[in-house]
């Protein structure tokens, strides 16, 4: 008897379990998808025909001629294949079994926050500030265990406990990437965004969304940042107005333009980003961090010197040190460093030194992996000019304060590859 030809959705169930599918939907790589499903005996007829699309098409996004961009494109696939929502990092599918009733939708403009949620997220926030997310990040998880987690399975809970869950969840991500931890990060972000889809605040959802762009970018994947803003972008403009959310995301894309050096693309998008903010703050949610007018200096700063813009690129750091207060310890340092080395790649080494000398300032018990990582990559900067006096001797001063930090941050550093492994811009 000829055996049957494998049913895709069926392939798809007996890996669930396989690390090799994980991580392909954690990287929502479609393409590797479909060439995975091949690999194991699946027919490219019916492999289109269960994502609904042309065969043609499906050799695009083999090949890596394109790639899936909107979500409704993910959704479809989703349920052509019966693939959770939540390892997309999408909604419960309708088609899931236990599923719970329908996510509440908010009125426009309300965000229901149970206050003890709010206290907790405030002090996280306005400690990771200070102190950077390595040291509380166990913190915040045992928080989302201990406080929120029991109640997600409470039917009296309502769904404000998700929003709750989704932004906690988020938050561990940041602290996690601040720690250097950015595998553990994705995960994160990838349980936070259904968490926020559940309890129907979208403006949470396209936060979420703004967070992974900004990894994908810190890990060296600008199209899934370009990416991963358009879906906020898309989720933002489904629910209430919020003019920073929207500064955000639009930098968050231009950021991503700028990486693959799409220069009027990347400053069209800047350019939305001002404007929107001009518009106002959205201090009225609850869970959104906030996005200023200095961290939009941040950002810019980081667009025009991967577009090689250095002089554009040297006014909106000076902006960005200038209005970020001394109580945002980590946001200043990081734009320092970033001041530093738009110095640096100018020539200007005096001036380099002179904002390295400050930043000899920053707290040795900051708590932040990312802090320590671009302070080495200006050190390494500075290294090809160590012939100049100035910065030789800046040098010698910044490996005593880099030796001092190691020591006190060596429970969260990372170690060297061979030992045991321990485990802004612009969370601010």
């Amino acid at each position: 008897m000829d055996q049957q030809p494998p049913d895709p959705r069926e392939v798809v169930a007996g890996l669930l379990g396989d690390e090799r599918l994980l991580a392909i939907l954690r990287a929502r790589d479609m393409g590797g998808l479909f060439k995975l499903l091949n690999t194991r005996g699946v027919s490219t007829r019916r492999i289109a025909t269960a994502a609904g699309i042309g065969q043609g098409r499906l050799y695009d996004y083999m090949n890596g001629r394109t790639r899936v961009e909107k979500l409704i494109m993910f959704e479809q696939i989703a349920d052509g294949f019966c693939i959770p929502g939540e390892l997309l990092g999408l909604a419960r599918r309708p088609w899931e079994p236990t599923a719970p009733a329908e996510p509440y939708r908010a009125p426009a403009g309300e965000v229901l926050v149970h206050s003890d949620d709010r206290s907790a997220m405030d002090a996280f926030r306005s400690a990771d500030r200070q102190a950077g997310g390595g040291r509380l990040y166990s913190a915040v998880v045992r928080h989302l265990t201990d406080s929120i987690a029991p109640r997600l399975v409470d039917g009296a809970s309502g769904p404000a406990v998700f929003g709750a869950a989704a932004a906690l969840t988020e938050m561990a991500g940041w602290m996690a990437h601040d720690s250097g931890q950015d595998s553990i990060a994705a995960a994160h972000f990838s349980k936070a965004l259904p968490l926020a889809r559940t309890s129907g605040d979208l403006p949470l959802a396209a936060h979420v969304a703004a967070s992974s762009s900004h990894l994908a970018l810190q890990t060296g994947d600008p199209r899934a940042a370009a990416h991963w803003a358009v879906v906020g972008v898309e989720l933002a403009r489904s629910g209430p107005h919020l003019p920073s959310l929207m500064a955000r995301l639009h930098t968050m894309h231009a950021r991503a333009l700028a990486a693959g050096g799409q220069y009027a693309t990347a400053t069209a998008a800047l350019d939305q980003a001002g404007a929107s903010l001009d518009l106002g703050a959205d201090d009225e949610h609850p869970w959104l961090s906030p996005f200023d007018h200095a961290t939009l200096a941040s950002e810019a700063a980081l667009i025009f010197g991967d577009l090689g813009k250095l002089g554009p690129a040297l006014k909106y750091a000076e902006q960005a040190v200038s209005l970020r207060e001394e109580g945002r310890a980590r946001s200043l340092a990081l734009s320092r460093i970033t001041l530093a080395s738009l110095h640096v790649r100018r020539g200007d080494l005096d001036a380099a030194v002179g904002v390295g000398v400050a930043l000899l300032a920053t707290s040795p018990t900051m708590g932040s992996v990312r802090v320590v990582q671009q302070l080495d990559g200006l050190r390494d900067q500075l290294r090809q000019h160590a012939a100049y006096d100035p910065v030789c001797e800046y040098l010698a001063r910044f490996d005593d304060a880099r030796r001092t930090r190691a020591l006190l941050l060596a429970d969260i550093m990372p170690q060297p590859r061979g030992g045991t492994d321990l485990e802004d811009t612009a969370h601010t």
